[in-house]
Order: structure tokens, then sequence, then C-alpha cells
């Protein structure tokens, strides 16, 4: 029943409906669930068993994380009546513990989407501009984040206080470390081009060979880039756990929403900025 609410909602959206195996023209899904139609892949969700799979690209991704953000906000509402009403410490690790859950979800859709189209993940074409403007390979920056929770979750113990400061450290050196992996990869990208085109340049026989085979070694490169993303990603939910072990259930819960907010002013900073007036 589930597979058949997916592909229901997968044809109102337009999204293609792929067979299990192998197809024609060019068509096929393999196990690791990218779907392949020409030089196009799209990331498919399949049940075992199942004779189809749902098959979705980069719009689908920016749909999914549209819902998402709607149900966020929704357990954000929540978070914010069960501290304005003084809930119980029981009822609101219930909460905490709901909203966790969700980032994982998140974390869980754009690994799908980075194996489906990593550029549009690091692109952030999917946030707000202003988000954008703060983005960090896909996302936000952990050790940023811990800079703005601090601020507001006074009063911290002397052993919380030092929980966030090596947690923000350990983030600040994991981020150095694969914005320098970044770095090498574009360098080693660009020399593996530019050995391309000097291929083609010296009007040797063999041009086109060495071409594609360049071409060939610069799309293996590539998949080091979706690494890349899988790490950082992975370093944001890290940091998210850490964070939540750290604080209390009530301090877990502001901070939470500390978060939200944070990035919702981004949103609206965004709304203002194309809406200013153009003179």
């Amino acid at each position: 029943m589930h597979l058949e609410q997916e592909l229901q909602r997968a044809r109102q959206q337009g999204i293609f409906i792929a067979s299990g195996g192998s197809g024609d023209h060019g068509h096929s899904v393999g196990a690791n669930g990218i779907f392949t139609h020409g030089l196009k892949s799209f990331f498919c969700v399949c049940e075992d068993g199942a004779g189809e799979c749902v098959c979705a690209g980069a719009v689908t991704f920016d749909l999914e994380y549209a819902r998402w953000m709607d149900e966020h906000q929704r357990h954000m509402n929540d978070l914010r009546v069960a501290l304005s009403a003084q809930m119980s410490d029981g009822e609101l690790r219930v909460l905490v513990d709901g909203v966790m859950l969700h980032y994982d979800q998140v974390f869980r859709l754009k690994g799908f989407a980075t194996k489906s189209d990593v550029f549009h993940v690091l692109s952030g074409m999917w946030m707000s501009p202003a988000e954008r403007f703060f983005m960090w390979l896909g996302g936000f920056r952990s050790s940023e984040l811990l800079k703005v929770l601090v601020s507001h979750l006074a009063p911290l113990t002397d052993q919380q206080l030092m929980g966030i400061c090596n947690l923000q450290q350990s983030s600040q050196q994991a981020e150095d470390a694969l914005s320098q992996g970044m770095e090498a990869l574009q360098q080693a990208l660009a020399d593996t081009l530019a050995s391309a085109a000097t291929a083609v340049g010296a009007g040797a026989a063999d041009n086109v060979t060495n071409y594609m085979g360049q071409m060939a070694i610069a799309m293996s490169k590539l998949t080091t880039l979706e690494n890349f993303l899988r790490q950082a990603d992975l370093l944001r939910q890290q940091t998210l756990q850490q964070m939540h072990r750290i604080l209390t259930t009530r301090q877990a819960a502001r901070a939470l929403l500390v978060i939200s907010d944070y990035f919702s002013r981004l949103r609206a900073l965004s709304s203002l900025w194309l809406a200013r007036p153009r003179d």
C-alpha cells in the first residue's frame, strides 16, 4: 500500500516510474538505487520484490525538502508551546527526540539526493539565497552554529561549557580538513581537465582517445565529491547528536528553537532582499 501511494504521488508530480529491472532505450536501474537514462541520473526508492521503483531527481528532492520543512515547523511550534506551558521533562523529551529523528530524515533525504545529483545538493539551490551565502558543502557549518547557540543557552555548567567548546573545536578541525580536501579535489580536477585540453590542442592522432581517457579520470574524481558531501552531512548530524547529549532536555529544546529561528531569519532576510524596491 505504501509503495502504491508513492507511485501515485510520483505520477501526479510527473516523476519517471521505472521497472525494477533493466529496461530498454538506455534505461537501467542499478542495485545502488540510481536510475540512469542517457546522461541523466535519478535516485530510486524500491521495495523488495516490487515490480516498480519510484525514481526522482533534483525537482523531487526540492519538493520533499519543502515537505520536510513544513513538518519541521510543526515540530518547532510544538516545542515552543511545550516550553511556554512548562511541560514536564519527560513529555518534553519525547518532543525533543522527535525533532532529532526528524533531522535524521533530512540527512537521509540529502544522502539519496547526493547520489542522484551531487551538484544540485552542493549548489544549495533548494535553499534561500541568504542560507546559500552561509552554506558550506551543502549545509550549515557546525562550528558556526555552535557559536550562535552558546550565547543563547546560558547558564551552562562548567562541564557543559567545556563540552560545547570541545565540540566546536573538533567540528572546526573536521571542517578545515574537508575544506582542504575540496581544494585538493578542485585542483586535481583542474589539472586533469587542463591535460585533456592540452591533448586536444597537440594535434596528435590519438587526441580523441587521450581526451576521453582524461575525462574518464575526471569523472572518477567526482565520486570523491559525493564522499565529501556525505562526510559534511555526517559531521552536521553528529554535532546535533553530541549537542543533544551535552545539554539537558530543556536546554536542548531551547537550542533546537534557536537553530530553527536562526535559519528562519535567514529565509526572511532573503524574502525581504528579493522584494526590495529596485530604483
